[in-house]
């Protein structure tokens, strides 16, 4: 059954792959329950994102919102915050600008929205040579018989499945915000991410300390919510141990709020 609807942003976070941004609106623009608006979280990008970005909101029925800050290095906590704190929608859904979207991703974030928790879903991870077919051929059909995809049950919807296998725990294992959800007043209750993370790593899981610190719960969603991740290099991890020392502090002070986080950009 269809579930009461509330307001929702969609944010996708992107760095300078306009070709990659394009597929995943397109995406976006094609799912059969359309978020009320789409808010890009862009980490610094050149002029060709810009562009892009502008062409698609002349296409969508839906508002397209760029939130646009200086490249300085891999603020991805940051962009994030500039995005949410425009965002008008009570439900916020956050994916990567890698993210290819099946047309019931928005419909199945609402399905498994619910109050107390926060949604973590998973990723059909596409291999370099499928990715690069995928940029050329712009062609968004995929199934869990694709050729040139990863750990292919992700891939296997069942609305009725995913009610039985969602499950709820603390865990911090697996933990990635390029396909989360959960209702903005609990984002702005731990004051969002800390936007004293740069570099990559960590970030997503020191929010979800705090969220769970508050009393938010994981909700793992299961054969729903399917996004196929196009290949890219891994981000260099230099910062890694810096992040990891912020990660751990916050986890042996039972920290709920950053001193620095969203409230910033409100």
């Amino acid at each position: 059954m269809r579930r009461p609807t509330v307001t929702t942003s969609l944010v996708i976070t992107t760095y300078n792959r306009p070709d990659a941004l394009q597929l995943v609106l397109e995406s976006v623009l094609h799912q059969r329950h359309l978020p009320d608006e789409i808010i890009i979280a862009d980490d610094g990008s050149e002029t060709k994102t810009r562009n892009l970005i502008e062409q698609m909101a002349e296409r969508s029925t839906i508002p397209i919102l760029h939130a646009w800050q200086p490249d300085t290095g891999f603020r991805a906590a940051m962009a994030r915050n500039r995005a949410i704190a425009m965002a008008n929608g009570e439900y916020i859904v956050m994916i990567d600008g890698d993210m290819v979207l099946h047309p019931d991703f928005i419909q199945d974030h609402l399905n498994a929205a619910e109050k107390g928790t926060f949604i973590q879903g998973g990723r059909v991870l596409l291999n370099r040579t499928k990715t690069e077919e995928v940029l050329a051929s712009r062609d968004l059909t995929f199934s869990l018989f694709t050729e040139g995809i990863e750990n292919r049950k992700n891939a296997f919807h069942s609305p009725l499945l995913s009610r039985f296998f969602s499950k709820k725990g603390y865990s911090l294992k697996g933990i990635k915000t390029c396909n989360f959800s959960l209702f903005r007043k609990d984002i702005l209750a731990v004051n969002g991410f800390d936007n004293c993370f740069v570099g990559w790593g960590r970030e997503d899981s020191e929010f979800v300390v705090r969220m769970m610190n508050y009393g938010i719960m994981r909700k793992n969603i299961k054969f729903a919510a399917i996004a196929y991740h196009l290949y890219h290099p891994e981000n260099p991890r230099q910062s890694l141990p810096q992040n990891e020392h912020r990660l751990q502090k916050s986890m042996a002070e039972n920290m709920i709020r950053c001193e620095n986080g969203i409230e910033r950009f409100l």
